[in-house]
């Protein structure tokens, strides 16, 4: 298959409300690299372990001395992942303690031109705080710090540190440029991590051109031209 972006769509399950990414990613990204990216884009703390799911087989950090464990997910691409197959959708878990669960679904994919890097094109609802017991965890979190009466309120308002928490609010800046540092990252190294203010994705007529080829109804032939000047933004 020739270099191609894919359009992910990534929802947060057992959450109401709902809580739903979209990114656009290189389809020959390794997964490893896409768990960065969505740790990134949901706002979770990349504090624990991983796995995605494609089918019966699971992809992660490889444990040589459990020889039942995961594939490396370092080693393996998306595109690798899931060709052979034709999945069309698959799972991603996140704190095997918590269980967070993910959907992925491929929407689609359009051809790679100028910059092949992530981007966050969509973002709907905050994700849950870490550690909190996953969903229902979550949602009885939320329950008492709402209701001073409820018995786990003062429990709640003391490790939260206030009665406020808005599910719907989402901080669509932050994970924007969560997602962005992480190519300035990998191409600086942490020693000049914080010299870089905008990463080259962040070009505004780039990603606005961008935005428009992910979409189903593209012109390619017209947006293909006009992406072409900003292969290096």
């Amino acid at each position: 298959m020739p270099a191609s972006l894919v359009r992910l769509k990534v929802t947060l399950d057992h959450v109401e409300p709902t809580v739903m990414r979209r990114v656009v990613v290189p389809f020959r990204i390794k997964l490893h690299r896409l768990h960065e990216v969505l740790q990134a884009a949901m706002g979770w703390t990349n504090s624990h372990l991983y796995e995605f799911r494609i089918r019966d087989v699971g992809y992660g950090l490889a444990d040589q001395d459990w020889g039942n464990g995961p594939l490396d997910a370092r080693k393996i691409s998306l595109l690798a992942a899931i060709e052979d197959i034709g999945a069309k959708s698959f799972k991603y878990l996140y704190d095997f303690g918590d269980g967070w669960t993910h959907s992925i679904r491929i929407e689609r994919t359009f051809p790679v031109i100028g910059l092949a890097e992530p981007m966050l094109l969509e973002a709907t609802g905050r994700c849950p705080p870490e550690d909190i017991g996953g969903p229902w965890g979550y949602q009885e979190f939320r329950e008492a710090l709402a209701d001073p009466t409820h018995e786990r309120h003062a429990e709640f308002v003391e490790w939260w540190g206030s009665t406020e928490y808005d599910p719907h609010k989402t901080n669509f800046a932050e994970l924007n440029k969560a997602v962005d540092d992480l190519m300035i990252w990998r191409q600086s190294g942490p020693a000049n991590h914080a010299e870089k203010s905008e990463s080259p994705s962040g070009c505004g007529l780039y990603r606005m051109l961008t935005i428009l080829l992910a979409r189903p109804e593209a012109p390619t032939h017209i947006l293909k031209p006009m992406l072409e000047p900003f292969c290096l933004c």
